[in-house]
């Protein structure tokens, strides 16, 4: 059995991935991602950039053969290489990891390091010893980053005959942060307890769907039919990890349990608001019915103005060049019954500014105009681009005041049978379709970045189409929300509103 820091960093993120990657089905996988395969390609530009001036030595076989790769960064320490880059480090056998269980079975533990620098010290080699490093895209040290970095420690200190040092993170812009094993080796050693431990049992670890954790994995369309089979309530929005082992504890792990179960029992684990969020979110699913929280719908309305001539905007970015390449903008002009949509493109990064200034004509052609969105994003991004462009203060409190959320409407005032909030599930929920099926803001990221490297206008193409179709799915909601609110049967009971009605208006 080989467990490698990779099978380690996973298992910290979703506990079930590494148990699919043993005894999964392949079948059941899906091709990885083009956004995660940009990610590693950033990785890759990241590293470069850090290592500009440092001569670095690296082992010849491929990866795929770590025995020989690792025998080769062995060889190179003994012979006290200063930088050896993407290494092998392996172990046969547990000894040194006071595993406090039997395993029936040879394990081999393996980890790669980005960086091995030599430093001074006592070794087997010599007086120098090694360092390890690892070079992460992420802006924050992570958990699942340092229990890696634990883990690559230990298993090098045992390689080399040395005591474990604090490793290093190299993180986005090169800030750096060193991992204090003495809270970490501990942190670690559970984690790797835990991955034998399943590993050797077979344990298959409970589906949770996890949105921001669940999206690069190539499991995901495969857990998610699971959790979709037994109506697992982590598909509910709200419910956490730690709250669903709660739930799990007070016998409460389907829909009706939880949406009929005992209020003042949830208050006392949750906390009144987070109880009857949870519980109105179950029964708004249950019933596939929509709710209000608490406001009136007259009130709510108050929020979201509406007028003859009204905007819907949208914005497509690229994270990584820091890049605002599409504002897409959508005027529904009412009284001449006309929708027309403007995707002010910057063609290349050196024409955000033209762009920003096409977007400024075009919404103060109307200044009474609504500018509806659905996220901060936007707001955050005016005001960036604002102060980027030496846009006036007066100009800018004018646009943010005509700026309304319904991300924050929706969030605030209502409870959607949705199994989250985003713009895509809500709109299709209402029936609402994107022309390009497998497009999404990661996807329009790679695409834009291809764009750059090959000028395929197909690529600039797609991206508009699904730029507009966001904006058009912001008015298809901006128009059941109002009718969905001026709705005169505002007392009727949840389980009876007849949603077909809704949908209809």
């Amino acid at each position: 059995m080989l467990v490698s820091d990779i099978v380690l960093l996973d298992y910290k993120r979703c506990n079930r991935r590494p148990f699919l990657d043993f005894y999964g089905d392949p079948s059941e996988q899906q091709a990885q991602s083009e956004f995660l395969l940009k990610l590693r390609e950033e990785n890759q530009k990241q590293i470069g950039e850090f290592l500009d001036n440092i001569s670095c030595q690296e082992p010849e076989t491929p990866l795929d053969n770590w025995q020989v790769r690792g025998k080769e960064t062995l060889e190179m320490m003994e012979q006290g290489a200063a930088y050896i880059l993407e290494g092998v480090l392996w172990q046969t056998g547990l000894a040194g990891w006071n595993i406090p269980f039997s395993i029936p079975e040879p394990v081999t533990l393996m980890a790669t390091p980005t960086l091995l620098v030599k430093k001074p010290g006592n070794s087997i080699f010599g007086n120098w010893q090694y360092e390890p490093i690892s070079i992460k895209l992420g802006r924050r040290p992570k958990p699942e980053y340092k229990v890696v970095a634990a883990f690559q420690a230990k298993l090098l200190s045992l390689i080399q005959g040395s005591e474990s040092n604090n490793p290093r993170l190299i993180l986005r812009s090169h800030s750096e942060s060193q991992i204090q094993l003495n809270t970490w080796m501990s942190r670690m050693e559970e984690v790797l307890h835990a991955v034998l431990s399943m590993l050797i049992a077979r344990r298959e670890p409970e589906v949770f769907i996890s949105k921001q954790r669940c999206g690069l994995c190539q499991w995901q369309g495969f857990c998610y039919e699971v959790a979709q089979q037994i109506e697992h309530l982590s598909l509910l929005p709200g419910v956490t990890p730690t709250r669903y082992e709660t739930l799990k504890q007070l016998g409460l792990t389907s829909l009706e349990e939880l949406a009929h179960g005992d209020s003042n029992l949830l208050a006392q684990e949750f906390g009144k608001d987070i109880a009857s969020g949870l519980q109105k979110q179950a029964h708004s699913t249950l019933y596939k019915q929509p709710l209000l929280k608490s406001s009136s719908s007259q009130s709510i309305l108050k929020t979201i103005p509406t007028a003859s001539r009204e905007i819907y905007f949208d914005i497509e970015a690229e994270p990584e060049r820091n890049l605002d390449y599409l504002l897409g903008v959508l005027i529904v002009d009412h009284e001449q019954q006309t929708e027309q949509f403007y995707p002010l493109i910057a063609e290349s990064p050196e024409q955000e500014e033209q762009v920003w200034k096409q977007f400024l004509d075009l919404v103060c052609l109307d200044p009474h105009a609504p500018i509806y969105h659905y996220s901060k994003y936007e707001a955050e991004t005016i005001k960036r681009l604002a102060a980027l462009y030496k846009t006036s203060k007066k100009q800018e409190q004018q646009l943010l005041k005509r700026l309304v959320d319904l991300h924050d409407r929706v969030t605030r005032f209502l409870i959607l049978p949705t199994e989250n909030y985003s713009l895509k599930t809500i709109a299709q929920w209402l029936g609402f379709q994107w022309r390009e099926s497998e497009a999404s803001g990661e996807q329009c990221v790679c695409w834009y970045d291809q764009w750059l490297k090959t000028r395929d206008r197909a690529l600039l193409d797609a991206i508009i189409r699904y730029n507009e179709d966001d904006c058009r799915a912001t008015y298809h909601l901006k128009t059941w929300l109002v009718n969905f609110l001026s709705f005169d049967d505002n007392n009727v009971e949840p389980a009876k509103i007849n949603f077909d009605q809704y949908k209809q208006l």
